[in-house]
């Protein structure tokens, strides 16, 4: 028989990955909702389909074989497919997807989301954040924020607001008032390379950066929260201390917000148009764009 022409069982493929991504098929059988005798006759079954053993079993775990990891790559590759097109083709079933840096989500954008609800109660946004310097897309999302060193040339990424750096410290921190004082306090660092206080000094007339003392974070939430601690000074985007400054947690010390040239944009996916609630979604955005442009952010 032309084994070809009769397709593996997408029961059977899905139950693989299970095994695959958990090493069990008790965990397996309980993510999938189905007994362990159920998973292990969908992996019989795809393993007499491709007569070739999937997984080697012992008494104390189980891992797959070589023809295994063959048939799992492409398993997730047909499953993420059709994951894909049911999205496609059926959009308004699911949430409108954003993929952005945790501390901006945040920092900038949980402040506002009861807005968003309040003008569009009947839209659903699954906000999905990485702590990763650069906040790739993913297949699987609508639309992305991420910081830009200087402007897109794609028309479609609306521009959410500029960079300005600024120092930020506990009120009571001091005496603080000038560049020279920061010798005597740890500089926060949002980020292991110090590039934000490195550009900072450099436009203020700061001392190398390694003569002063450092705590580094990889996370702007992380850093903001020692300054607020009292662990010493941090440098960050205005717009997102902003909050912490109007609550009284976080002040400006001194010196002038420092525009970089950065900014910080969303940009949706080229199928995130086939969503139905797309345009109330950037047009959200793009209010909220208007109003830090008009505050001076």
């Amino acid at each position: 028989m032309d084994t070809i022409s009769h397709v593996p069982s997408l029961q059977g493929l899905q139950a693989l990955v299970a095994v695959a991504d958990s090493g069990s098929f008790t965990l397996a059988a309980q993510a999938l909702c189905l007994t362990q005798s159920a998973v292990s006759r969908k992996i019989q079954q795809l393993e007499g389909h491709f007569g070739v053993p999937l997984f080697a079993r012992n008494s104390r775990n189980v891992h797959l074989t070589a023809e295994g990891e063959q048939v799992l790559g492409s398993a997730r590759t047909i499953l993420e497919q059709l994951r894909a097109l049911q999205d496609r083709l059926s959009p308004q079933k699911r949430p409108f997807r954003i993929r952005m840096h945790v501390s901006l989500a945040v920092r900038w954008l949980l402040p506002k989301l009861s807005d968003f609800y309040l003008q569009h109660p009947d839209i659903a946004l699954s906000i999905e954040t990485v702590a990763t310097e650069i906040v790739e897309p993913a297949s699987d999302s609508d639309a992305y924020i991420l910081y830009l060193p200087e402007p897109s040339s794609d028309p479609a990424c609306l521009v959410l607001f500029d960079e300005a750096l600024v120092p930020v410290c506990a009120p009571g921190v001091g005496p603080l008032t000038s560049v020279e004082d920061l010798g005597r306090f740890t500089l926060l660092h949002r980020s292991a390379d110090k590039q934000a206080w490195i550009y900072w000094l450099s436009a203020n007339g700061g001392k190398p950066l390694e003569t002063y003392r450092h705590i580094p974070f990889n996370l702007d939430e992380l850093a903001l929260d020692a300054a607020a601690r009292g662990l010493g000074v941090a440098v960050t985007d205005m717009t997102l201390a902003e909050e912490s400054i109007q609550r009284g947690v976080l002040v400006i010390p001194f010196g002038e917000a420092l525009k970089t040239g950065g900014n910080y944009s969303l940009c949706p996916q080229p199928l995130a148009a086939a969503h139905p609630a797309c345009s109330r979604v950037m047009q959200w955005f793009a209010e909220q764009a208007q109003r830090a442009m008009a505050s001076g952010a």
